[in-house]
């Protein structure tokens, strides 16, 4: 099972020189790839009254794409999306985007994609929210051809390209493209066409019943890639028995998320993800 980490960008800031820190420790550390999660827009409570949204227009995010143009210049580990909010973005300029990290990072890249809960986003960026599942499969579709296809004709439903394609094409043909969710119908969407599977609960009961879905819908789960996510909120300890745990339920991946526990500065979370790191056994690494 590979280990990664959770980017903490809402708690990490803006400072390029503490994102450079914090990706040459993970590496040392052991970890094999970073994770970032995607907002383009935070809503303001103040004009949405009821607002119950998990993140606001004060919560920090980094946009994905430029943030692994960045981090592929200074580390080997693996980059990857959990969750790029794809309908909410024009298709081919996701294919082009997710095309040039992989290209940047010599094949060393996962797509994760997912349908997002923000309606205000949504609306500042143009896209209609209610069909965004329906549109995700299509995106999907036609991202395949145009990481795999020197020119493509494509016409959907939704999305519609007539003799064109990308230059450079990716190093990998096609990229990974992992899906998060846990509804019924994210699920049946994952079984037909993920390669990959970010699910939103711990190993239990719920897992067990979304692999049933799974495989009722037609999909072996063990043929999909399955990362976990783990916290360090209720310490060290408690986040390496979930690592085990996760491995245990048949997990390819697993990341461990040091936000939300009252880390103070950079070294805080690497402070964090050291005592997880040790408590599992990850090997350092000597980075040149």
């Amino acid at each position: 099972m590979q280990v990664g980490v959770v980017f903490p960008q809402t708690e990490i800031g803006a400072d390029p020189v503490v994102i450079r820190a914090y990706a040459a420790a993970a590496e040392e550390l052991g970890y094999q790839h970073i994770l970032a999660y995607d907002h383009v827009l935070g809503a303001d409570p103040e004009h949405h009254p009821g607002w119950d949204g998990p993140y606001d227009v004060d919560s920090t995010f980094h946009e994905p794409f430029v943030l692994f143009g960045y981090l592929a210049a200074i580390t080997g580990l693996e980059l990857v999306t959990s969750v790029i909010v794809a309908p909410q973005r024009q298709t081919a300029l996701l294919a082009k985007q997710a095309a040039q990290v992989d290209i940047l990072t010599g094949g060393n890249f996962r797509l994760g994609v997912g349908l997002g809960w923000n309606k205000v986003e949504y609306d500042a960026l143009g896209k209609d929210f209610t069909n965004r599942g329906r549109r995700l499969t299509e995106q999907v579709e036609l991202m395949r051809q145009l990481w795999t296809q020197r020119t493509v004709t494509f016409t959907g439903r939704y999305e519609q390209v007539t003799g064109a394609g990308l230059a450079p094409l990716p190093v990998q043909r096609p990229i990974p493209v992992w899906i998060g969710g846990g509804s019924e119908p994210a699920l049946k969407r994952i079984a037909k066409i993920a390669d990959g599977w970010f699910p939103p609960y711990q190993p239990g009961p719920k897992l067990s019943h979304a692999k049933e879905v799974l495989e009722a819908a037609g999909r072996d789960p063990k043929t999909l890639g399955m990362e976990g996510r783990v916290g360090v909120t209720r310490g060290a300890e408690a986040a390496a028995e979930a690592v085990t745990n996760w491995g245990l339920a048949g997990a390819t991946h697993v990341t461990v998320n040091t936000m939300g526990f009252g880390a103070v500065g950079v070294d805080s979370h690497i402070a964090a993800l050291a005592e997880v790191a040790h408590l599992i056994g990850l090997p350092t690494r000597e980075i040149s």
